[in-house]
């Protein structure tokens, strides 16, 4: 599968940064993706993968049983007598870095659940059918959806740490995603391509730049009244719970560890909070598709200044 490479995506700087806060700092708990069809969410996600980790994410499919996410038992081989254990998506996605699951909202919540729990805390526990482990998992969380398909339970969408929305494109930036696309598809053809070479050093240099900043993350300084800042940011939104006040302050410190700056300031708050806090609002919390527009603005520019 040819993928365009991450550094010469096209606009999404909202989508992009949002992947690279939560690959900085995992603790975020992944990133949720609500656009509808045709606007490069599975585009972003795989080009997003090869870039940090040189290989496409684990896909999870629509239809995936306990045993495809936990692992359970090789059949061919129980039928022989040999027991052998066989390992599930969310171990391989340990493996590989990062599981993608599309089109989230039409999952069983069931499923849904297990893998926001492993990605969460940690920790894969499989019980069952005489299979009793217990592991250490890590990796990255993106999930996709088309709202005009069916929403996410509000107990699932707050488990996601960001939601960001594709951006419409204007004009000249679909001008650009147009020759762009077709460059690449004319250029991958050509042996030894500067073209390709040229994004593929782009996308080297960006792995490298996120790398640092993940090993920067834990001496960057939340000072209180930044921490205060967050609390307030929640609450003149009507943020439901406080999940996402946890998760703007983790955002925040990964975009300071991104931009080099020893602690985190308020301009770097302003510009993660509306991924945390989109899908935590009384709307969304009530069924609705999560927004974020002009009043939720208005709401912060005198906190902001």
């Amino acid at each position: 599968m040819a993928i365009l490479p991450y550094s010469r995506v096209v606009g999404q700087d909202d989508l992009k940064l949002a992947l690279e806060l939560n690959f900085i700092a995992p603790g975020i708990g992944g990133v949720l993706i609500a656009g509808q069809r045709g606007t490069a969410k599975s585009t972003v996600v795989r080009a997003f993968a090869l870039m940090t980790g040189d290989r496409l994410p684990v896909t999870l499919p629509i239809n995936a049983t306990d045993d495809r996410v936990l692992g359970g038992w090789q059949l061919d081989a129980l039928m022989r007598g040999d027991a052998k254990r066989q390992p599930g998506l969310l171990e391989e996605a340990h493996e590989k870095g990062l599981l993608y699951v599309d089109e989230v909202n039409l999952l069983d919540d069931h499923i849904v659940n297990i893998i926001l729990d492993v990605a969460s805390t940690g920790v894969l526990s499989v019980q069952r059918e005489g299979i009793d482990t217990r592991s250490h998992v890590s990796f990255g969380l993106v999930g996709t959806m088309n709202p005009e398909e069916g929403s996410l339970r509000a107990q699932l969408l707050d488990r996601f740490g960001l939601m960001v929305a594709p951006a419409e494109l204007g004009i000249e930036e679909r001008h650009l995603m147009i020759t762009t696309v077709l460059t690449f598809e004319e250029e991958r053809l050509v042996p030894d391509s500067d073209w390709i070479r040229s994004a593929e050093e782009d996308n080297r240099q960006l792995r490298e730049e996120l790398l640092a900043a993940r090993d920067r993350l834990p001496a960057v300084r939340l000072d209180a009244d930044i921490s205060r800042l967050c609390a307030q940011a929640a609450a003149r939104t009507k943020a439901v719970g406080q999940r996402g006040d946890l998760v703007m302050a983790k955002a925040a410190r990964a975009l300071a560890a991104r931009e080099g700056t020893q602690s985190v300031e308020p301009g770097q708050v302003r510009r993660v909070l509306p991924f945390a806090l989109r899908h935590r609002r009384p709307d969304s919390v009530h069924g609705s598709e999560p927004a974020w527009g002009p009043d939720e603005e208005a709401a912060l520019d005198e906190l902001f200044g």
